[in-house]
């Protein structure tokens, strides 16, 4: 590798930085969770009421919803790789916690619409 190649590496992992900082600070807090079961509605929750709700999923699916200080998170439940339980907590706009074996999707929207949404020519 010469010079001009680490310089050229470094400036666009220094692009690429700034460009994931400004994607995660640019985003919303959202006020409201949303929770799908196979694809459809099944309750909305306010986000800033700190609650625990059981969501029956698909069959004898069965997820634990906590929302506590306005962050949704899933802290239990019987699907067999329990990768949904394993996510972050959630509260901006858009972020999404899916369990796939229970066909359940918690999902934080806004009421706020975003300024940009896309552009496209």
């Amino acid at each position: 590798m010469k010079r001009n190649d680490i310089i050229l590496i470094i400036v666009i992992l220094v692009f690429a930085a700034a460009g994931l900082l400004y994607m995660n600070f640019s985003k919303k807090n959202g006020d409201m969770v949303v929770v799908k079961v196979d694809g459809k509605v099944y309750k909305e929750l306010p986000l800033n009421k700190d609650t625990t709700f059981e969501i029956q999923g698909v069959g004898e699916g069965r997820n634990l919803l906590v929302i506590k200080d306005g962050h949704a998170d899933v802290v239990d439940a019987n699907c067999p790789d329990k990768l949904c339980v394993d996510q972050r907590q959630i509260d901006k706009d858009g972020e999404t916690i899916v369990c796939l074996p229970n066909k359940v999707v918690v999902e934080i929207e806004s009421s706020i619409e975003n300024e940009v949404d896309a552009v496209a020519q």
